[in-house]
């Protein structure tokens, strides 16, 4: 990657962060369940979820919404450099960098393995599937361990033509939108 390639990242993600703030968050428990029906994701079986921050699309209510239907809810717990997972047994207590985590125990990194579905915090999504995310690598390194596909989830303005991509990104299988929903990737 180019040095203006990666000023160009640092600089889309300034600019989404910005209008984040003032935007009105999605709380995405819908369109979570069509993507859980349109990948043929079953009761008993694992998703891979997160902890909406406030300026990210999701909510609690989108995770209660996968339990309701049945479904092994796991989510991220920030262990040094890498993301473990937890089961969401609907009790969430504060962890790294002000998110919160689930408060049951450690399954180990490779748990994302074990995911039918693997929803995932995004700036943007592209396109092809090239996935902006905050910059830290946690996801890029975590996913490369799934099996289940990955779904993107952002605002519709953040569905983006193109991206700049890096070789360690991890591509995304499809987008979920508020306004689009499920979107297949690449297009």
């Amino acid at each position: 990657m180019t040095s203006g390639e990666r000023n160009r990242k640092t600089t889309l993600r300034t600019r989404l962060r910005a209008a984040r703030r003032s935007a009105v968050m999605p709380a995405m428990a819908a369109e979570v369940l069509i993507a859980v029906a349109a990948f043929g994701v079953s009761a008993g079986q694992a998703v891979c979820a997160y902890v909406a921050a406030p300026s990210e699309p999701g909510s609690v209510e989108m995770l209660d919404a996968l339990r309701d239907r049945g479904l092994r809810v796991l989510l991220p717990v920030v262990v040094g450099s890498s993301l473990d997972w937890a089961a969401y047994d609907g009790e969430l207590r504060p962890g790294a960098f002000g998110l919160h985590e689930p408060v049951g125990p450690l399954l180990g990194a490779a748990a994302v393995g074990s995911a039918a579905l693997v929803l995932v915090p995004a700036l943007a999504v592209d396109h092809s599937g090239v996935r902006l995310g905050k910059g830290g690598g946690y996801y890029d390194r975590a996913l490369t361990l799934s099996t289940g596909p990955l779904v993107a989830l952002v605002r519709d303005e953040e569905f983006v033509p193109s991206l700049p991509a890096e070789p360690h990104d991890v591509r995304m299988d499809a987008v979920l939108t508020p306004g689009s929903g499920l979107v297949r990737l690449p297009l």
